[in-house]
Order: structure tokens, then sequence, then C-alpha cells
């Protein structure tokens, strides 16, 4: 934990207000300071930070200018989080598509985004609901248990392996490699990462999907990712490029659990919070597609996404320059009181839940936000099957991360109706 002084939202000076300190997402002690942002200066430059120099960008409106002008905010030249990684050298410096600008972009997303259309989701939905029916039918009813292992942590794995093709009895390895991807001290405030350790086990990574890669080369075409990049002529000769390889299959990895490992551990602690709108939701279930927009809004697992000007630019007033870092803050979008009615409430009826920006915005919104959708209304669905009550009995532990806005542990009971 930082020893500086927790900031409070009425006497510390706004130019010193220090958003990304990972003690804050730990602590859950960000709204104050949010809040402050969005009414006071919803473009507000911090000149110095652990991550340098950058401006905030808090209002849903605001965030959403900058999300959609990716000719002018730059998702390549410095990358979408916060931190300024320095090469190491003889180290490999993963890229991918997310990273990249137009029309590098599209091409490789393009490549895989069959994988979660509609036909696709369709076929898979079976799958899912047999998945979580198994991990639900299993659990421990009567006994306290960790919702975020047992549940969050297990659909998600589940569901990664299915769509990597990945060996299933190894499902645990991508949970620890999506961890291992934003485990940097700029983002977790950590100190002592080992960096070496943490490289050595990113290249186990690399190297286990090379592998994947070249048992499937030649195989017929099939629905899972790798499969898809292999017969996709802008992507076939992707494993030539360890750098794109092994960015992309990160991105693939992160992007497939966290979003959806974090909203499933979101909406058992929000709807414990507010047991109004659990009784709502048993009252009708019919609300539960709705829910998971609100719960993925209240939750918004990815806190934030950096872009670097490459012109001057005018955004809410103030003058962003060339070079400069602008971080949009996702989390404060999603509480902007302007948007969302009370904002930092769980309404499972919200009638405006889809206008969350937790999947960003413009040609870089979230490619897997529909997959992420199906796997909570599914487990959803068939928790209100079996359960009268998923209830949260002890403290939660949450990690301290400003880029993922990630749980630790959820002491729960269950009971059946």
């Amino acid at each position: 934990m930082s020893d500086k002084p927790e900031i409070s939202t009425g006497t510390s000076s706004l130019s010193d207000l220090d958003v990304s300190r990972p003690e804050y997402y730990e602590q859950d002690t960000w709204r104050p300071m949010f809040a402050r942002l969005r009414k006071e200066a919803p473009v507000h430059y911090l000149s110095d930070s652990v991550n340098g120099p950058f401006w905030s960008v808090t209002s849903h409106a605001l965030i959403k200018e900058v999300d959609a002008n990716n000719s002018v905010f730059s998702s390549e030249k410095g990358g979408i989080s916060i931190v300024d990684l320095k090469p190491v050298e003889g180290q490999l410096q993963g890229k991918n598509f997310i990273e990249m600008d137009e029309p590098e972009h599209s091409v490789q997303r393009k490549a895989v985004a069959p994988s979660v259309a509609p036909k696709n989701l369709a076929e898979l939905e079976p799958l899912i609901r047999e998945r979580a029916i198994d991990i639900l039918e299993n659990l421990p009813v009567g006994e306290t248990f960790n919702w975020v292992q047992d549940v969050s942590i297990e659909l998600t794995a589940r569901m990664l392996t299915t769509i990597l093709d990945f060996p299933y009895d190894q499902r645990h390895k991508l949970v620890q490699w999506s961890d291992l991807a934003t485990d940097v001290p700029q983002v977790t405030g950590k100190e002592g990462t080992d960096m070496q350790a943490r490289y050595d086990e990113l290249m186990n990574c690399a190297a286990a999907f090379y592998q994947l890669w070249t048992s499937k080369s030649g195989q017929p075409p099939s629905f899972d990712l790798i499969s898809m990049l292999q017969n996709n002529p802008e992507t076939a000769h992707m494993n030539e490029d360890m750098e794109l390889f092994l960015g992309n299959m990160l991105l693939l990895i992160v992007g497939g659990n966290d979003t959806t490992r974090n909203s499933i551990s979101g909406g058992v602690m929000a709807l414990n919070q507010y047991p109004d709108e659990y009784q709502k939701l048993r009252d009708n279930p019919a609300l539960i597609p709705n829910m998971v927009s609100e719960i993925i809004r209240w939750q918004t697992p990815v806190i934030h996404m950096r872009r670097t000007a490459l012109e001057d630019y005018e955004l809410g007033g103030q003058q962003i320059r060339k070079d400069d870092k602008v971080i949009m803050w996702y989390l404060s979008g999603n509480r902007d009181e302007s948007v969302f009615e009370d904002p930092d409430r769980l309404i499972i009826d919200r009638p405006n839940a889809r206008a969350h920006v937790a999947f960003g915005f413009g040609v870089h919104r979230c490619m897997g936000n529909r997959m992420a959708e199906l796997q909570l209304r599914i487990l959803w669905e068939e928790i209100m099957e079996r359960f009268h009550t998923v209830e949260v009995v002890g403290d939660i532990t949450r990690l301290p991360n400003n880029f993922i806005r990630g749980i630790k542990e959820i002491p729960v009971c269950v009971h059946p109706h």
C-alpha cells in the first residue's frame, strides 16, 4: 500500500488528483475523485505521476469523442494502457490488433471476428449452458466458498479453451497467463514483481500456442480462433512474426477472460448490495438480458484505455498537444450523472443500460462483447433456476490494478429455492 495520504474529494488540489493509483481500485475508493473530475475538470491534466504526465477524460460524451476519433487519437503510438513499458533488449514485445491504427487494425480484426459472429455464438450456446450447469450443480450448497474461483474463473476458463481449442485439462494456464499480462508495477502498484520470471512464463504461453498453431496447420477449417486466423490470407502467416503472434494470443486470452470473469463476480456483489434489485430479478427473470448490460456498466471490467494524440486537438475546452497521453476512464464514463440516473446504483431494468462505454466505442469497440453478454445471460438463467440467493457472507477482496477492475475473492453461500 502507498504511504501517501488518502486523497479526499473536497480538500486536495485538483491539479494533483491522480486517479491512476492502483490502491484506489483495491480499496474501492475511486468514486468521489471521478465525480469531482466530471464536475470540475472532465478533461484534466496531471503533470507528474508514476506513469508520467497524462490527460484524464472522465465524462461519457468526451470519452466517446476520443474513442471515435481514431485519426487523431492513436492506439498504436503509445499502446492502450497508461503504462509506458520500455523495451528490454533481447525480449519480445508483443503487438496486437487492438494496438494498431487503421487500416491495419481492421484487417487483423476481421480475421478473428467470425469466431464471435451471431451464427457461431448460436452454435456455442448449448455448450456454454452445459458447462454453466455442470459448475452450478457441483457447488457446495450450505457451505462457504469463493465465487470468483469456483464460478467466475472456472466458467471463463472452460469457454476460453473452447474458443481457442486449447487443451481442456490445461485451462487454468490461460487464467494464469491472462493475469500475468497486466502484472506490472505501474498497473498494480506492487513493487518487486519479478519481471524476468513474468517474461519467461509469457514465453511459455507463446510456445504453447505456437505448438497448437503447428498442430492445426493443414487441418480443415473449424470455428475456433486459431483455425480462423490460419485460414484467413491476412493472418495465415502470423506465426512467422513472433511479436504479433504473442501479442494477439495474449489479447484473445485477456479479452476472453477478464471482462467476463469480473462481470460474473460483479453481478453477485451488486445484487447483494441492492437486495431490492435481486427481488426484482426473482419476480421477473425476463429482465436478465437487460441486467447483463447493467452489470457490465456497473462493474466496468476494463477501467481505462489510453490513446496518444497525433496532432494538436481541442477537447472539452482544453488544448491537447501532439504526443500527449490521453486516458479514457471508462469506469468514470459509466457513472456519468448526465447520462445515467443514480449512476452508482445497480438498476437491473435501467432503460439505457446499453449506453455504457465498458466495451469502448468506435472501431476499437470490444469484438467479444456479444460473447461476454451471452455467457453472463446463460449463467444468470441457470443461477435463477437453481438458487433463491447467492449470498455474500464475508469481505470482498479486490485487486490493486488501474487497468482491469479485478476481484480476487467473494465468500458466498448458495441457497436453493
